[in-house]
């Protein structure tokens, strides 16, 4: 790799660092071809990516970054889990990672905020980006159908009221 290739990883890595929600650090000595293509495209599925890059590189490209606490994880053969949901990578890796003892998380970083190995698992077993939006949008919802079905009540009331009026003037 040359200088100027060098450069472009680093920058790419910088964007990375930059525009992820979460990102986290493992170790994959050990996972085969077809191991890694599986965790590739499940963050894929998830929105999210993969990315394996020289430990040197990547702590170059951490310098000044909000997320600088990463380099303390970048030893021996890492793979960078990124996404811009702050929860999804931490997700996927877990669930990777209980799939394939192989794949060890080291850390992480959510914005400026370092994760070790149990803050990758806390910030796992929160709710994701579309779970949160579906229930705010239940509490949203809830009092406008209450609403309608108040105003909607007393007409049937008065509706089954008088069928019973008329029932009982029928059998008179």
């Amino acid at each position: 790799m040359d200088r100027a290739q060098k450069e472009k990883v680093v920058e790419e890595l910088g964007q990375i660092f930059e525009s992820s929600g979460v990102v986290v650090v493992g170790h994959y000595a050990g996972l085969t071809v077809a191991e890694m293509q599986d965790l590739r495209g499940r963050m894929r599925a998830a929105g999210g990516s993969v990315r394996v890059a020289k430990n040197k590189l990547a702590k170059i490209a951490l310098e000044g970054k909000p997320s600088a606490a990463l380099a303390k994880y970048l030893e021996g053969m890492t793979v960078l889990v990124y996404s811009e949901d702050p929860v999804a990578a931490a997700k996927v890796s877990e669930s990777f990672a209980k799939d394939n003892k192989k794949f060890e998380i080291l850390g992480g970083a959510m914005g400026d905020t370092a994760l070790d190995r149990d803050g990758v698992k806390a910030v796992s077993e929160m709710p994701s980006r579309e779970e949160l939006i579906a229930s705010i949008v239940g509490c949203i919802g809830a009092p406008a159908s209450n609403i309608a079905g108040a105003i909607g009540a007393p007409a049937s009331n008065i509706a089954s009221i008088l069928s019973t009026i008329e029932e009982r003037g029928e059998a008179a």
